[in-house]
């Protein structure tokens, strides 16, 4: 959260019980072994067992909600009870989930959608009303869910059940990439009517048994799951806020999966036999977001200052010790449309000096938002605010609630640490960068980049989106306010009986935090 995510997925995070020692306390019902990306201590795979796996978790924040879902923990939950018509793939192409297939009319305004067969938890089979149900409580204007900026060309008065496995959605205008709608964060398929998910009834490989908000959650199998059933007996969810204590308590036997490692854990422990690491390389863009909307960052100068006196190497090798690549100020590094051709932006202190002498900032003392809600967030704004300095600029570290701290930034401050896992380039700007986007962290508002957008996604023709996206990208990387420094390889733990564990799979794909297939050894 995403943070959240999203954002990457938006994450909060709050401590289990007080560390390490409460990981005990909170486990002493699991009993399965141990989980591994790789397959030579699982064997081959197998049903049966418990698998444990720690996340970090948002405390009294924390929903069962698909629709709500933020935290990387949700997000893996929300996956696991229930389905989207559409995921991402590895290199975040668009693959078929509860639907079988989509085709768009000559004019784009109209997709016809068949699903799958396919049953909820309570036997019930899914249907087009179900569907057309969770797109209405998506996009309610009351709410603000995650996926209603994806979801909100839909036409829905207009759009109809032709019958219960097929439907027709009817949008508000042309739009070619309509199938990154099916897939995104949070649209996932609930039963109609469902609006309570204190005990959530999905279509995915795991039903709910029990949950104590902040601490646990139980999942058995759901035998009659459309796409196989999963391999373990059950999968429970424990919070651990702190990377430590999930390490330690991976490392005690006391978990069997722990997400969200850091590469300093991963090098120290590479050749213990003790644990195995999942590397999902290019995974998380890392950066810093300033809001473009107000003092000092409406100056346009001092935006530009901000990207040059970043030094991007020191910040990947120290930060991310060297698992990552340096970024260049955009978003979704190697997927479609990502603007390649424009050069690589680098340390120029000179340049960025009389940038700030030219913006009158010189001295000046600027807050940055920061929380450890995601691994090297501290770390990273230590660093960049001795980078800053040379500039004459005084970055003044401000620790945020860790509970909070996602929505604390949306709208707060000035000056923030940011990340996200991967989205297609489409997505990131509908969510993040027009006008009435819902996660607009930078307050990114231009009428002719939304106008941009709407071109692009109305074109049927390829070479005319990548042009509007090209020229999009352009414009954020010479005066936006995403400070894009690295991408983040995604690091994962495991004990070395658990197999199974994707390792193609970045952050917010389909494959990532995903359960279903893996087994216990």
């Amino acid at each position: 959260m995403v943070h959240p995510p999203f954002t990457a997925p938006r994450m909060s995070r709050r401590g289990l019980l007080g560390g390490a020692a409460a990981v005990s306390a909170a486990l002493l019902t699991g009993c399965g072994s141990g989980n591994e990306p790789a397959a030579t201590a699982a064997g081959e795979p197998r049903r049966g067992g418990r698998l444990r796996a720690a996340f970090a978790g948002g405390g009294a924040n924390e929903t069962l909600d698909p629709h709500l879902a933020n935290l990387f923990n949700e997000a893996s939950r929300a996956k696991a009870m229930f389905d989207k018509l559409a995921d991402y793939g590895p290199d975040v192409s668009i693959q078929p989930r509860l639907a079988e297939g989509w085709e768009p009319s000559s004019d784009l305004t109209r997709w016809r959608i068949t699903l799958r067969p396919a049953t909820f938890h309570d036997g019930r089979p899914v249907r087009a009303a179900d569907v057309l149900y969770s797109y209405a409580r998506m996009t309610d204007p009351k709410k603000a869910f995650r996926a209603k900026a994806s979801l909100e060309l839909l036409d829905l008065p207009n759009s109809r059940a032709v019958d219960d496995r097929t439907l027709e959605l009817a949008l508000k205008r042309p739009f070619a990439e309509f199938p990154n709608a099916l897939a995104a964060f949070g649209a996932y398929i609930v039963p109609e009517g469902a609006d309570s998910f204190e005990r959530p009834v999905g279509s995915g490989p795991f039903t709910f048994d029990s949950w104590q908000p902040g601490r646990t959650l139980l999942l058995k199998r759901y035998d009659g799951y459309w796409d196989g059933a999963a391999h373990l007996d059950e999968l429970e969810y424990l919070i651990s806020n702190e990377e430590s204590a999930r390490v330690n308590a991976l490392l005690a036997g006391q978990v069997d999966y722990a997400h969200d490692i850091t590469p300093i854990t991963a090098r120290t422990h590479a050749d213990s036999g003790r644990m195995t690491v999942t590397r999902m390389p290019n995974s998380t863009m890392q950066s810093f977001v300033m809001k473009v909307d107000r003092p000092p960052f409406d100056n346009r100068d001092l935006r530009e200052a901000m990207f040059l006196l970043t030094d991007r190497q020191q910040l990947v090798d120290t930060v991310l010790a060297g698992s990552g690549q340096i970024g260049n100020d955009l978003f979704g590094k190697g997927y479609q449309y990502y603007a390649d051709d424009i050069p690589q932006r680098g340390l120029d202190l000179d340049r960025a000096r009389f940038l700030v002498d030219k913006a009158g900032a010189k001295g000046l003392r600027i807050p940055l938002d920061t929380a450890p809600v995601a691994s090297g967030f501290v770390e990273a704004a230590s660093v960049f605010t001795e980078q800053a300095k040379q500039a004459g600029l005084v970055i003044e570290t401000a620790m945020g609630n860790k509970d909070t701290y996602w929505k604390d930034i949306l709208n707060s401050g000035v000056l923030a640490s940011y990340r996200s896992g991967a989205m297609p380039i489409e997505t990131h700007i509908s969510q993040r960068l027009l006008t009435n986007s819902t996660t607009n962290a930078t307050r990114w508002t231009r009428p002719e980049f939304d106008a941009l957008y709407a071109k692009a996604i109305s074109s049927a023709d390829e070479a005319t989106r990548r042009q509007a996206y090209g020229d999009m990208q352009r414009t954020l990387h010479a005066e936006g306010g995403f400070l894009i420094w690295g991408f983040a390889d995604f690091l994962v733990a495991a004990a070395p009986r658990v197999g199974g564990v994707s390792a193609n799979a970045p952050a917010n794909t389909l494959d990532w935090a995903r359960f279903d297939k893996v087994w216990l050894g």
